[in-house]
């Protein structure tokens, strides 16, 4: 997935390979990076025989919503909700595909960072919604479930 990534005043394309992987390996202008967003720790560069060089990088704008939010998984982008696949009583799995958003023409499915019951589908389909904009709210507290 490509997205844009301003750092300061200056835009970046990024290319990320898979979000869900921890930590996040993204491209950026041709250098590989290693991306822990969690906990904000990042791996130490290493220059082993082969091995890319990983290079420490700011994250913008990745943080997790604040106490009160434990129970929402909210939009990492703006975009068009496509399509959902849970409704509310569903129990879902950490990792599991609950809606599909499209945004400049690129699908992207959205997963839930957590287990639980979804208490409430926040959208439906044809949506238009906002970066951080509440997609599901969990009947349960549990932990946190951002995206």
């Amino acid at each position: 997935m490509k997205i844009i990534v301003k750092v300061g005043e200056q835009n970046f394309e990024v290319e990320i390979e898979d979000l869900n992987a921890r930590p996040i390996v993204a491209v950026v202008d041709g250098e590989r990076f290693e991306v822990t967003p969690e906990d904000g720790v990042r791996p130490e560069g290493r220059e082993e025989a082969g091995a890319p060089i990983e290079k420490k990088i700011p994250v913008v704008g990745m943080s997790a919503p604040s106490v009160g939010d434990a129970r929402l998984l909210v939009a990492p982008l703006p975009g068009t909700v496509v399509e959902v696949f849970v409704k509310q009583g569903d129990q879902i799995e950490t990792g599991q595909v609950v809606l599909v958003i499209e945004a400049m023409k690129m699908k992207n499915s959205i997963r839930s960072m957590r287990a639980g019951t979804v208490g409430e589908v926040l959208v439906s389909a044809g949506q238009t919604v906002a970066h951080k904009q509440a997609l599901i709210r969990f009947a349960d507290a549990g932990e946190a479930s951002w995206i």
